[in-house]
């Protein structure tokens, strides 16, 4: 059963979640935030097969927007994430039955990494699931021109431009928006999009917002994801994040899938895939009870 609710609402805008329960009472959640370079995308981006997969698994779902970039920063965005968990411990047992103790967060691509950075909240989940994530957005990888996107079909500077919205964005069309985010990845200009601040002048500013320069013994169990041919999202960015764990002491599983790419996890009948999804639960089930 599928009920959407508002958990932030403020004068410009208000941001919109889905609840999906399942029967048995006091069960633990899991959040999805769905990727989009975090330009585009929007709740309803989660798949109905995982949708189903995880309330099988006997856990309720909880699948959220959040503002978009480049009309809103890094710091509102995060801000929103922190602020849906907090709705889910405070607010969201007041309208469904579920245990506010045992959360956990899923994301993939920019979703995995607003998942990541929330092990670095001071209200973290109970453990944090990341497909194809990233860890480090100070990188070369991030901060310069992508190969793989400039092979592609060059964005005009004034076709992105046109893209962007004067208000807030909380859901984004990837037909409308993934322009933005081609041509902000073909210039080298990702990362100031996103958080209004120059990398190469603002490292040390921009590292807050990286988890892989934040971990601590206090982060989150974590199980990282990561296909080896991924053209989008360096692997090395799950390599890198899981021997950050590994040194702090944090337990973590890293599962390869070889020659995946990009939204490896779409290919639902690949047994590879398969596989990966039933650690997932198996890891689920271990960290939330």
């Amino acid at each position: 059963m599928k009920t959407t609710i508002v958990y932030k609402r403020e004068e410009s805008f208000e941001i919109n979640a889905d609840f999906y329960s399942v029967s048995p009472k006091n069960n633990p959640v899991v959040v999805y935030i769905h990727g989009g370079g975090l330009f585009w995308g929007s709740r309803e981006d989660m798949k109905k097969e995982q949708i189903e997969l995880y309330l099988s698994a006997g856990f309720n779902v909880f699948s959220i927007d959040y503002r978009l970039a480049p009309e809103s920063k890094l710091p509102d965005i995060k801000s929103d994430i922190a602020d849906a968990l907090y709705w889910l411990e405070n607010e969201g047992p007041k309208e469904f039955d579920y245990d506010p103790r045992r959360i956990a967060v899923i994301g993939s691509s920019a979703g995995a990494y607003l998942a990541l950075l929330s092990g670095t909240l001071m209200n973290k989940p109970k453990a944090i699931v990341s497909f194809y994530g990233y860890g480090d957005i100070t990188g070369d990888w991030a901060t310069k021109p992508s190969s793989h996107y400039q092979s592609l079909t060059a964005v005009p500077k004034e076709l992105a431009k046109m893209l962007v919205s004067n208000k807030v964005i909380t859901v984004g069309p990837i037909e409308k928006r993934y322009a933005i985010y081609m041509y902000a990845r073909q210039q080298g200009v990702w990362i100031e999009e996103i958080s209004g601040l120059n990398p190469r002048m603002k490292k040390q500013e921009l590292s807050q917002y990286c988890p892989l320069h934040s971990v601590s013994s206090h982060f989150p169990p974590t199980i990282l994801l990561h296909g080896t041919m991924d053209e989008d999202v360096p692997y090395e960015q799950s390599v890198l994040m899981s021997e950050a764990l590994h040194k702090a002491g944090v337990e973590n599983q890293f599962i390869t899938i070889p020659n995946g790419k990009h939204v490896f996890d779409e290919d639902w009948q690949n047994p590879v895939v398969k596989y990966a999804f039933e650690e997932v639960i198996k890891f689920l089930h271990k960290h939330l009870g």
